[in-house]
């Protein structure tokens, strides 16, 4: 999620970028990250996520070598970011590699609706050969190539919500919408083995688990939030990742339900949804609201009712407009160094590539918001 930025501009502000801390003072909004201490090599991570809306922020899913930061390491990075600008119905995919000048291959997609209206999944493929996105079960774009040969180390999963000062690439922000939430049903992660993948483990965030997840503490420049871990949160089975203000941290906000029957919110596993459902057939708790029939196991509609006191979904934010646009860089955007070449898949579920490459007038707008993100991911002692 790095920007990238021409090699002449880079080298010549590089000692900027690392000397000046981003955290010595509290920035006035707060966002969410939570990441896997543990590395994998190679697999499929599928995770059923609705974002956040409102321009200049983002709601990510993306793998990342712990350490690309740092002076003389190599960078490695797979990124899945929503763009929360123009009612939240894009999303870019790229990967990051190189050290001094950075390759990128980012690409923007558009859905047929608001991906702050509703969950979906979001996929990753990464084996030797390639790296695939998916959205909905359906490849959307596949690479191949030079750049995924270098993509050699294990890398930890990460998801977060922040809001960048990149106005080209996100939109100008409006703190009005807050607070916005991403939320994530679940995550399921499959090793690869033998040109094949298996199921290794699923979290559907009934609890955070610990030895899974830690929570970030530290920001980065270019971040307008200080990442807090009290805007980590899980309800109803599903893990809530906020912005907000600060003074306003947490949610106890009713969880949107998922329609979807995979594991999670709503489908009758894990903690179920905020609504009342029809059916109850899953083991676990079931949903919040009451359920007409039952015929599930476990403590999931233990019992039919005749009137329903569940709660609704509540709203997801209020819609914006955006001042932004194009394809300008950002973190986990932008243009430097090279793009390489790839094979492009649409797999006909409603996306629309929006182009490969930043546009040349928002370099010198990225280096000034988000230069010193190239040390950025460990500002802090992580606890």
């Amino acid at each position: 999620m790095l920007r990238k930025f021409r090699a002449g501009l880079m080298l010549a502000a590089a000692s900027l970028a690392f000397a000046v801390s981003s955290t010595a003072v509290a920035k006035p909004y707060k966002g969410a990250e939570v990441y896997t201490p543990q590395g994998y090599l190679h697999g499929r991570i599928e995770v059923r996520m609705r974002m956040a809306r409102g321009s200049g922020i983002l709601s990510t899913f993306f793998t990342y070598k712990d350490g690309s930061e740092l002076s003389g390491a190599f960078w490695e990075e797979i990124d899945i970011e929503i763009f929360g600008k123009d009612n939240a119905r894009s999303w870019q995919s790229n990967i990051i590699t190189g050290m001094g000048t950075r390759v990128t291959s980012e690409q923007v997609h558009t859905a047929d609706a608001s991906l702050a209206d509703g969950y979906h999944t979001y996929g990753l493929e990464w084996t030797p050969d390639y790296v695939a996105w998916t959205f909905d079960g359906r490849e959307v774009r596949r690479t191949t190539g030079a750049q995924v040969a270098t993509l050699r180390s294990p890398q930890g999963l990460r998801m977060n919500t922040w809001s960048s000062e990149a106005v080209e690439w996100v939109g100008a922000f409006d703190d009005s919408v807050l607070p916005q939430h991403q939320f994530v049903n679940w995550i399921k992660y499959y090793r690869y083995n033998n040109g094949g993948f298996e199921l290794a483990w699923q979290d559907e965030f009934d609890s955070l688990d610990g030895a899974r997840w830690s929570k970030a503490d530290w920001t980065f420049d270019g971040n307008r939030v200080d990442f807090d871990p009290q805007n980590v949160t899980v309800k109803d089975g599903t893990l809530v990742l906020s912005l907000t203000r600060e003074g306003q941290t947490g949610f106890t906000g009713a969880v949107p339900r998922d329609e979807d029957t995979g594991p999670g919110t709503g489908a009758g596993t894990g903690a179920g949804g905020a609504e009342a459902a029809a059916t109850s057939s899953g083991a676990g708790t079931g949903g919040e609201g009451p359920a007409t029939s039952s015929s599930g196991s476990g403590t999931g509609g233990e019992g039919p009712a005749t009137s329903s006191s569940g709660s609704g979904t509540g709203g997801a934010g209020t819609v914006t407009s955006s001042s932004g646009g194009g394809d300008a860089p950002g973190e986990g955007g932008g243009g430097g160094g090279t793009t390489p070449d790839e094979v492009v898949s649409n797999g006909g579920c409603g996306f629309v590539v929006a182009g490969g490459g930043a546009t040349a007038s928002s370099w010198a707008a990225a280096l000034a918001v988000g230069l010193s993100a190239l040390a950025m991911r460990r500002r802090r002692t992580r606890g």
